[in-house]
């Protein structure tokens, strides 16, 4: 029963995120013809600053002039965060170089508890993609409101591993949400990087 609760949450979050992206902002983002799903206005990658599990910092307003993938994760995750991991990865690796130079992943933490950076190495080798994703990680008071820009709900707050927002968001050049692919539904390798494609032209 608290399983079924906690993911009425999520529906309940996603439905959240959908009203403020209506609210949000008036206009459009680019005009592509896109495999994931299109957010319904003008929405911009908020504004931030976290810590590559690595240890340089990452701003978000540096990403400017590149395609962004965003993405959520959970080191301790054991069902979609592995599969959402590898297929970037995957999604990644069919760009060509030129094309590759213009694309910041990032994968944001969920939960700071779990996320450490001996966790979140392991994971990411685990799932081959140590080199795709720059995981950036936090304190709560760093992390949460990221997540409140992005309107997630993070694995820290469900207290489950497997349970919180993992949408894959892509922003173009500009800083403009254009796509969601999402597990299970639309994110494939190929879906990725006809997205980023269409982002970046």
């Amino acid at each position: 029963m608290k399983r079924f609760a906690v993911a009425a949450g999520v529906i309940a979050a996603g439905g959240a995120i959908l009203a403020g992206v209506l609210v949000a902002t008036t206009g459009g983002g680019s005009d592509g013809d896109f495999r994931g799903s299109r957010p319904p206005a003008r929405v911009e990658l908020p504004d931030f600053t976290l810590r590559d599990f690595r240890g340089p910092s990452v701003q978000s307003r540096d990403t400017r002039g590149k395609a962004v993938l965003v993405t959520f994760l959970e080191s301790k995750c054991t069902e979609s965060c592995p599969i959402v991991a590898s297929q970037v990865a995957r999604g990644l690796r069919l760009l060509q170089p030129d094309e590759r130079s213009r694309v910041v992943a990032l994968a944001i933490s969920t939960h700071p508890g779990d996320d450490t950076p001996a966790s979140v190495r392991t994971f990411l080798r685990r799932h081959r993609a140590e080199q795709a994703l720059h995981y950036l990680v936090g304190t709560e008071a760093e992390l949460r409101p990221v997540w409140r820009a992005f309107q997630v709900l993070p694995a820290l707050d469900t207290g489950d591993p497997n349970l919180h927002s993992v949408p894959v968001r892509i922003f173009d050049p500009d800083g403009v949400w254009v796509s969601t692919l999402h597990t299970g539904a639309d994110l494939t390798p190929a879906n990725l990087r006809h997205d980023v494609l269409e982002a970046l032209s």
